[in-house]
């Protein structure tokens, strides 16, 4: 451990660094011993799971094939009517026109029971996130799962968003990297969101007989993203032939038996035929297990370990960490195969994860999280109050602009426009949650870390909300 760092600090980094913030009497509750109250989180069980009964991965592509049916029959009687004269000004532009026709309301009717059931999703991951009390196995499962983003960038992925954290990726934070990759790879999920369900191999039954082509996605974002890394030395070609591999993996449909519906499916009508080389090395013809032990040397090739080493280290320490702590890390998970509960034990026992100096910028959703611990609440139970602010500060949840997931660096979110949002959004979040002693609360939220700077702004603002809304804007406050 980091010489010199007294008890109170190393628990204040301990809740905020590897946690989410601070509750009221969190920083005394991991004071005794700081490391042993984050290794007491690792569990092989997996993560928390968000409370409530959330539908499954099943049950919303069932939701999301009846909206299919809905629209196609809106379309049907649309066409069959009589045309009426447009009563719109002629100067409406054609999307003006359309976004008001009958079709597009009723699409818009039919379509928000599933855009509310993603809300749901977001409101129960949030108030998970703000009130429990193993902060630390919650931020290591918000870790993996941007690190295997599927983002709500269209209706198909968007309904699968919050089933695939709980179904392939909260199971699985503690377990094996294969069995998390392999998870990942194969849920419906990210299957919809890369759009693998319908890659064909051409010399397929279904390619040839139907114009169905190859998709490279999924493939491409294994290998650039979750596993090797794009500087691991691998060509296009291996990503053309782990893509013929993956042919096949899909989804089951309406006309499947119950129990395949809405579950990972292999369509060998769909894998391309014949043995496949991927970096080296041949796997020979074996329809759905080709990908398997394809992803079973992906994820134990020493660059996966490099690229998950850093970017380990870069979310939890630095945007530029210690080059040791990446070693550290590298060496764990190649000595340990990938057991990711080892990995956990090693990063909150490294001596470079307990640098006093606060280095990580938080995100949007890592500031709204931490102020609703700071004042002891979650958020209401309306999802909007979430789902709203978020996408104001520019963290719109399950929405990620691209594969890669959200950035962990500070640039990308400490732009003063950005700045000026979480003060406006702090001002109202204080003006709601104005706490009765506001130097006591800055205390229990902040620890060590509270500066008589700050503890004088506080004692000298003009109203309890003003003193709230200092303490969250506070440099101490917005790093980790």
């Amino acid at each position: 451990m980091t010489a010199g760092v007294s008890d109170d600090l190393r628990a204040a980094i301990a809740v905020t660094r590897f946690g989410l913030g601070a509750r009221p009497g969190e920083l005394a509750a991991a004071r005794p011993d700081p490391v042993a109250w984050l290794e007491g989180q690792i569990r092989p069980g997996g993560a928390d799971q968000p409370a409530g009964a959330l539908p499954d991965s099943r049950d919303r592509l069932m939701a999301l094939l009846a909206y299919r049916d809905e629209v196609k029959d809106v379309k049907a009687e649309a066409k069959a009517a009589p045309s009426a004269e447009p009563s719109e000004p002629q100067a409406m532009s054609d999307s003006e026109r359309r976004a008001k026709s009958p079709l597009q309301r009723e699409r818009k009717v039919a379509l928000r029971p599933l855009l509310d059931g993603v809300a749901d999703e977001i409101l129960a991951r949030t108030v998970l996130a703000a009130e429990t009390a193993t902060p630390f196995r919650e931020r290591w499962t918000l870790f993996w799962a941007n690190h295997f983003t599927v983002s709500a960038v269209k209706v198909q992925s968007a309904v699968l968003v919050g089933p695939f954290e709980r179904e392939a990726i909260r199971p699985h934070v503690f377990g094996r990297f294969e069995d998390l990759l392999v998870a990942s790879s194969s849920h419906p999920g990210m299957l919809e969101y890369l759009d693998q369900a319908r890659s064909a191999g051409p010399n397929s039954l279904a390619g040839q007989r139907r114009q169905m082509g190859l998709n490279e996605n999924l493939a491409r974002e294994i290998m650039e993203l979750h596993s090797v890394g794009a500087d691991a030395g691998y060509s296009q070609a291996d990503v053309t032939e782990f893509a013929r591999a993956l042919t096949g993996w899909s989804i089951g449909g309406e006309r499947e038996p119950a129990e395949r519906q809405g579950r990972f499916l292999f369509r060998p009508q769909l894998h391309e035929p014949g043995a496949r080389t991927v970096m080296g090395r041949t796997y020979p013809a074996g329809g759905e297990d080709e990908a398997r032990r394809i992803l079973a040397d992906l994820a134990a090739h020493p660059a996966t370990a490099d690229h998950i080493a850093r970017k380990l280290a870069v979310h939890f320490v630095a945007d530029e960490p210690p080059p040791s702590l990446v070693v550290r890390l590298r060496t764990s998970f190649l000595d340990s195969r990938g057991d990711l509960a080892e990995l956990a034990r090693s990063l909150v026992t490294a001596p470079e994860a307990w640098e006093p100096a606060a280095r990580k910028f938080k995100t949007p959703n890592e500031f709204l999280v931490s102020s609703y611990r700071a004042v002891g609440a979650v958020p209401a139970a309306a999802p909007h109050d979430v789902l709203q602010p978020l996408t104001a500060l520019g963290q719109r949840p399950f929405s990620a602009p691209q594969p890669n997931g959200w950035s962990e660096q500070a640039s990308d979110w400490a732009a003063p426009d950005a700045v000026v949002k979480r003060l406006t959004w702090a001002a109202g979040f204080a003006d709601a949650h104005a706490p009765a002693e506001p130097v006591t609360l800055a205390q229990a939220a902040l620890g060590v870390r509270l500066t008589s700077a700050v503890a004088t702004a506080i004692t000298r603002a003009e109203s309890r909300s003003e003193a709230l809304t200092l303490m969250l804007m506070s440099p101490e406050f917005q790093r980790r």
